[in-house]
């Protein structure tokens, strides 16, 4: 299951709040980090916090980063960040805008990775080291999957915004459900033998006591279901070009988490400062068959009254495309 949480306020600095859970287990994933978007989650859940996905390096989209640092630097487990080109270089500054005289007793570590269009470069940073050393961590290609936790895996979609920008797409595994009237039909009783055949155990598995062949019985029980997705697109021009290259990326995605930024009439602004229309991403959307939308990030520009106008104009073109719960009536 991908539970996910737009943070923030309209027409202030927004981010998506993801926890991936398996039920075994959990990722948690915060994309972007503007300025007080963290005061709707709890401390811990901020600090348990395992990736930070950054669409890019602008002040509204990392304003924040520095209560979320302040709550992860030390965790006993690694945080990760990842971002386009330079993400390490900016982050390794914003490292050192502290004074560590602590730092010899401290064991976080963080590990960034600048995310290029066909390839992963990873630097690690150390606190006991005063954050000062950006080690090498690696480098590995990617084919657009930058990320595999057994929750959750994250594709990184190349954007065009003044730069290179990202949006990801996160997508559950396919969950296996057990067929009741096969298991009824075969004459066995459910128990913990079923969870392992759901891991995938193979060979002969023991059910009530009788061995049976884990893949003949896993064909005759299981049956495959796609697990959630989500996708979140912010800060990208999105002209023809952009449109029929996103489109085919987001067809089998659930939700779409996409920006608002200029009403239908501002489009040539819109271009210009490679951003979107509410309608270009409601289009972008219908043509990729995206279930529901959510629109966020929207331009302060605009005043309360026309977030009702802008809102109507996208769900003309995708009916299922509401602002985040309580927008209107902020």
């Amino acid at each position: 299951m991908l539970r996910s949480q737009v943070l923030g306020r309209p027409a202030e600095d927004n981010a998506l709040w993801v926890v991936a859970d398996s039920g075994q287990g959990q990722t948690r994933l915060l994309l972007d980090c503007g300025a007080r978007v963290l005061d709707a989650l709890p401390f811990a859940e901020v600090q348990a916090t395992d990736h930070l996905l950054l669409s890019h390096l602008h002040m509204d989209h990392v304003g924040g980063f520095d209560d979320f640092f302040r709550a992860t630097f030390d965790r006993p487990a690694p945080t990760h960040a990842w971002g386009p080109p330079g993400t390490a270089r900016i982050l390794g500054h914003r490292f050192q805008g502290f004074w560590w005289n602590h730092a010899p007793e401290l064991r976080g570590q963080w590990v960034v990775h600048d995310v290029h269009d066909t390839y992963v470069q990873a630097f690690r940073f150390e606190a006991h080291e005063t954050f000062a050393v950006a080690h090498d961590a690696g480098t590995r290609a990617h084919d657009g999957t930058i990320l595999t936790t057994p929750e959750v895996t994250v594709q990184a979609v190349p954007l065009e915004h003044h730069g290179r920008s990202l949006g990801f797409i996160l997508r559950e595994p396919d969950r296996a459900r057990v067929n009741t009237a096969a298991l009824t039909g075969l004459g066995l009783r459910p128990g913990p033998w079923l969870a392992a055949l759901k891991s995938g155990v193979t060979g002969q598995i023991d059910v009530n006591g009788q061995p049976h062949d884990a893949d003949n019985l896993r064909a005759a029980l299981l049956d495959r279901e796609a697990g959630d997705s989500v996708a979140y697109l912010t800060d990208f021009l999105l002209d023809a070009a952009q449109h029929a290259r996103l489109a085919p990326l987001l067809r089998d995605v659930q939700m779409l988490y996409a920006e608002a930024q200029y009403a239908p009439a501002d489009q040539e602004l819109a271009t210009r400062h490679e951003h979107t229309t509410v309608t270009q991403v409601a289009a972008l959307a219908h043509a990729a068959g995206v279930p529901a939308l959510t629109l966020l990030h929207l331009s302060r520009r605009y005043r309360p009254e026309d977030w009702a106008v802008m809102l109507h104009a996208a769900q003309a073109i995708h009916p299922n495309a509401p602002f985040p719960d309580g927008w209107l009536d902020a």
